[in-house]
């Protein structure tokens, strides 16, 4: 088997890997966070501000963040953050 660091789209594949480690780890915490939350709600009693709110907006944000990995990698990918890096090191050449 070929040595896989060899392959021309190595580092491009590991930027991805990384980005979709980033959102498992991301959704992992909001559903731990939001259990956890619901449970101390509940067991109070006080479900009036615990339980729709903050989930609802974590969780645009967490949509937010699957979509850039998954469907806008492009925009904001690789060769974004390339041309970014570039245009830096011409202005403060």
């Amino acid at each position: 088997m070929q040595d896989i660091q060899k392959h021309p789209r190595f580092e491009e594949a590991q930027r991805h890997a990384r980005a979709v480690r980033g959102f498992y780890t991301h959704a992992l915490v909001y559903v731990l966070v939001n259990v956890g939350v619901a449970a101390l709600a509940l067991g109070t009693g006080n479900t009036r501000w615990g339980l729709g709110w903050g989930a609802l907006g974590w969780g645009i944000g967490l949509a937010a963040h699957g979509a850039s990995v998954f469907m806008f990698g492009g925009w904001l990918g690789p060769d974004w953050e390339q041309r970014k890096i570039r245009a830096y090191l011409e202005r403060h050449n």
